[in-house]
């Protein structure tokens, strides 16, 4: 049997059409994606662009968590993130989760994006608009 869980960093935009496509069934009547966009600030500075770096075993970590989500809510889940030099707009992550109700839903997801950014070793430069670079979640 495959996974209830698809867990992929990758380097190349994200499609989300194939995490929802992964995560929904014909028993589901509720589908939830968060898309972690690139914004222009952070902490009252201007950013113009993003560099995402992760640690080599960065998606044996992601998996984890997604199996863990999974297993715990009985849902299919999917979580993409994307790596490398990111400008303003681009979709930085994608989590999906599709249940019977919108409350689970919601729920799992909020909970998947939450370990997601606490144990995947991923970590963000930020190119602010002064010419000075910080790195966040080190």
């Amino acid at each position: 049997m495959a996974e209830p869980f698809l867990a992929l960093i990758t380097d190349r935009p994200i499609d989300r059409a194939a995490a929802e496509a992964f995560v929904t069934t014909t028993a589901d009547g509720a589908l939830v994606v968060f898309e972690g966009v690139v914004r222009d600030h952070d902490h009252g500075a201007s950013v113009h662009a993003l560099d995402y770096e992760a640690h080599p075993d960065a998606q044996s970590f992601l998996a984890a968590v997604c199996a863990e989500i999974a297993g715990a809510s009985g849902l299919r889940v999917a979580v993409i993130h994307r790596v490398g030099a990111l400008e303003i707009g681009d979709v930085a992550l994608v989590a999906a989760v599709a249940a019977p109700h919108r409350a689970e839903a919601f729920a799992v997801c909020g909970r998947l994006v939450d370990l997601v950014k606490e144990r995947t070793p991923i970590w963000k430069r930020q190119h602010l608009a002064e010419g000075t670079t910080e790195w966040v979640g080190l």
